[in-house]
């Protein structure tokens, strides 16, 4: 599988929470080639490979669709657009941004900013979101026949190749974590496994979780993995890009399938760092674990650089080692 290729395509859908249909198609397309049955629930693309059979656990592989970005709040008197944030967002950086008002048509805009020599002597003041104008260059009249408020708005950077395998583009959170279950769904292609299995590519997962809550409590599983990224820029306090994914291990966590990524990860000498975290973990394994009455759920992360934000960035090696993680662990999971 090409990465760069899967990655880039997986990344052109701009999606915000609450509009991700567009990467629910892309995704839905993706998967089909690798499972029994593929089909958009809720917004969730849900894909099963094999039949439930007693004795043998039932598997779901998890990464979000969504991404962070803003809601169209307002267009003002003058045809400036105000705006509300949509998941969490470092706002010292917005001044001077590209992006793209998805409206009737998409629209190029940027966050506007004070010039520097105008900003001489005055203390520095960083923008809460409601301050944030987005200029368009239209006049409101002309503005109103495009765009609505409730319409969402993405960064606009394009998806970037860089030295060292790295990649940069808006959105690798999570469409990272999709492209290492594509490459685990292609390496279990054709195989007998000890378990049946499902993907779900999950809403809204940036507004607390919430496809994952509805798309677990419809596939029931025995065990949940929750592939997401974690801080690949933090040093030896989180994840080193380059080095491999991180294993959660948690109190809100099952540790016995914790321990099994482990022993998969050595079996199969696939390097992983640990992610020790002392509560909840932040990502759908939160969800998953307290589904019905409990579903036995893990982590597996990709290390990310520059989290949410326009530039976030990656190493493409450590999406493949994440993918021949979880397929090590499927085939391995008959003992689980």
């Amino acid at each position: 599988m090409d990465l760069n290729a899967l990655l880039q395509k997986l990344t052109a859908p701009a999606c915000v929470s609450g509009s991700e249909s567009a990467i629910a198609e892309t995704a839905a397309e993706l998967l089909r080639p690798f499972c029994d049955t593929v089909e958009i629930v809720s917004g969730n693309v849900c894909g099963t490979l094999g039949s439930r059979q007693a004795g043998k656990p039932h598997v779901l592989l998890d990464a979000h669709l969504d991404q962070v970005g803003f809601v169209v709040t307002e267009i003002t008197p003058d045809g400036f657009v105000r705006v509300g944030n949509v998941g969490g967002l470092e706002y010292r950086f917005m001044p001077a941004q590209r992006v793209l008002l998805h409206g009737r048509q998409n629209i190029a805009g940027v966050i506007c900013c004070i010039p520097p020599h105008l900003q001489s002597g005055k203390k520095e003041h960083v923008a809460e979101v409601t301050e944030l104008a987005i200029d368009a260059g239209y006049s409101r009249e002309h503005l109103e026949q495009l765009l609505s408020v409730g319409d969402s708005v993405t960064f606009d950077m394009p998806f970037r190749t860089m030295a060292g395998g790295y990649v940069t583009s808006p959105s690798l959170d999570d469409r990272c974590g999709m492209a290492a279950i594509l490459c685990a769904m292609e390496e279990l292609q054709g195989q007998a496994l000890p378990c049946s299995l499902s993907v779900l590519f999950s809403t809204q997962e940036e507004l607390g979780e919430r496809g994952a809550k509805i798309g677990a409590y419809t596939i029931a599983p025995d065990i949940a993995l929750a592939v997401d990224v974690t801080f690949g820029d933090a040093g030896e306090k989180v994840g080193v890009c380059g080095k491999g994914p991180l294993i959660g291990i948690s109190p809100s966590l099952s540790r016995d399938v914790s321990d099994a990524l482990i022993a998969a990860a050595d079996a199969a000498q696939i390097p992983w760092q640990p992610e020790v975290m002392a509560g909840t973990t932040g990502t759908n394994a939160d969800r998953f674990a307290v589904t019905r009455g409990g579903v036995r759920a893990g982590t597996v992360s990709i290390p990310l650089c520059h989290m949410h934000t326009p530039v976030e960035k990656i190493r493409t090696e450590d999406v493949a080692l994440t993918g021949k993680l979880l397929a090590a662990y499927v085939r391995g999971c008959a003992s689980c």
